[in-house]
């Protein structure tokens, strides 16, 4: 299987503005974001679905995005944080989180054409890291 493009960020083949890591997962901010917080839960172990994670990475991948889902709503003073579980983008399993105070925000459909806010991100990145 060729490396996805996480897989290439876990190597430090790619930058990222990161959150969280541990053995098993990376957490980074989307350069895309949806709302400011908006990152990405990934195991290191490229497999392309969640639901195809053995037991034990799988859980970790939640225990790791609800903690992360909390420190958000903290530490960004929102109300909600959601998650999507996609599978089509990127051939790697993953998790979006996305802080947001109304369902509009959680419903913002970014400008992927865009380029991003790196400013922004480091901001962002400084503010909820958790290494």
């Amino acid at each position: 299987m060729q490396d996805s493009i996480f897989t290439k960020i876990i190597k430090d083949e790619i930058p990222c503005h990161k959150i969280y890591e541990d053995d098993t997962v990376l957490a980074f901010l989307d350069i895309h974001p949806i709302t400011t917080g908006h990152m990405l839960v990934v195991p290191k172990k490229q497999i392309e679905f969640l639901w195809d994670l053995d037991d034990e990475t799988y859980q970790h991948v939640m225990a790791v995005a609800k903690k992360l889902s909390n420190h958000a709503r903290v530490t960004l003073n929102v109300p909600f944080v959601g998650a999507q579980v996609i599978g089509v983008d990127v051939p790697h399993a993953h998790i979006h989180i996305i802080p947001f105070t109304d369902v509009s925000e959680y419903h913002n459909v970014p400008d992927m054409s865009a380029e991003p806010n790196h400013g922004a991100l480091s901001a962002t990145a400084r503010k909820l890291t958790l290494i």
